[in-house]
């Protein structure tokens, strides 16, 4: 399928903007629009480059909340200037981080089940009212499926879903919408499910860059339990174009994992980070484990690979290397999270 405008919705978070920047140099005369709540990890300066090299006349955005019915109705019909409507929907918008679910759950039950409903509805009133090929997609984690064992094989699409947190519960409630809304009203959906991203532009309460920018700041990095919790990594350029091939190429109703088929442990990260920035190991601090902490977390991408001809291409090595610099070139972007993020840390393990 061929698109012409984009509604995304969490393009001012991490994996947004570098998808909205991605997609815009991978298809030139496609139109953008970036509706955005500007929460606490939503940051303009992300696609403060994309704004500057489009003029507005590729790329527009506007903040508002994806539960805002009339505002989201507004953007799918029409465009100032006589733009087309929207012909696709790609749904990054969500409360996504783990240790701030329990802290604050009700949230999470509002932006990604209530929200993702919201939108859901709008879609389908849209289409009923100007019917067009459309598409939505909804950006689903690896979470979902719960935790494996050492041994257990990778997640597959048709692992039953088995949350273990707020968030996850959360999300796996918006992935149970959106596949009753394909199923229930023949709604042109699709879903993807993507493993831990990392790269530029990550809000620093995530593993790596809050790593990273704690290294550089000279604090102590705190790592939950025995440190050898397991995750699969994927560079969030890889997650981007996986989620541009579901887009034009993937099947109604069906799901795909992007993963990076690169499972580490929590620990193993820390310690390249530090070899990374010349930094002590002493600088580790284990602290107390996260409430209910996955232990391992892998994906099977073998339909993604088969259907779509997609795999990712940067190896992690690499991957991690070039987001340390960035990291490092970029002190004027995270220095003013640092303690913001820090604090949801410090406030889960002092529990």
């Amino acid at each position: 399928m061929e698109f012409r405008h984009l509604l995304v919705t969490g393009g001012a978070g991490f994996i947004g903007s570098n998808f909205v920047r991605r997609l815009l140099q991978a298809r030139p005369g496609l139109r953008v629009t970036n509706l955005d709540a500007l929460s606490y990890s939503g940051n303009l300066e992300n696609l403060r480059d994309v704004e500057r090299e489009c003029g507005g006349h590729c790329y527009r955005f506007v903040e508002g909340d994806i539960g805002d019915a009339r505002l989201v109705a507004s953007l799918l019909a029409a465009t100032p200037g006589g733009a087309e409507p929207v012909d696709a929907v790609v749904h990054f918008a969500a409360e996504s981080h783990v240790d701030r679910s329990i802290l604050g759950p009700e949230i999470f039950v509002q932006t990604n089940i209530a929200g993702t409903t919201n939108l859901l509805e709008r879609c389908r009133n849209e289409l009923a009212e100007r019917p067009r090929p459309f598409r939505f997609l909804h950006v689903s984690t690896d979470e979902v499926y719960g935790s494996l064992d050492a041994d257990d094989p990778a997640f597959a699409e048709d692992t039953p879903l088995a949350p273990r947190s707020p968030y996850s519960a959360s999300k796996a409630g918006s992935d149970l919408m959106v596949a009753a809304y394909a199923e229930t009203f023949g709604f042109p959906a699709v879903t993807t499910r993507c493993s831990n991203n990392y790269g530029p532009y990550q809000y620093p309460e995530k593993l790596i860059p809050l790593m990273i920018v704690r290294a550089l700041a000279g604090l102590s990095l705190p790592v939950y339990g025995d440190g050898l919790n397991v995750r699969d990594w994927i560079h969030v350029d890889d997650h981007c174009d996986g989620v541009l091939a579901v887009l034009e190429r993937g099947r109604d109703g069906c799901c795909y994992n992007l993963g990076g088929e690169t499972e580490l442990r929590n620990i193993d990260i820390v310690r390249r980070i530090l070899s990374l920035l010349d930094r002590p190991e002493t600088l580790i601090e284990y602290v107390t484990d996260r409430p209910g902490h996955d232990r391992r977390y892998a994906m099977n991408i073998g339909r993604a690979n088969a259907e779509l001809g997609w795999a990712p291409a940067l190896e992690f090595g690499a991957g991690l290397e070039r987001t340390v610099a960035w990291y490092v070139d970029n002190r004027a972007w995270w220095e003013p999270l640092l303690d913001a993020s820090s604090e949801v840390i410090r406030r889960l393990y002092a529990r």
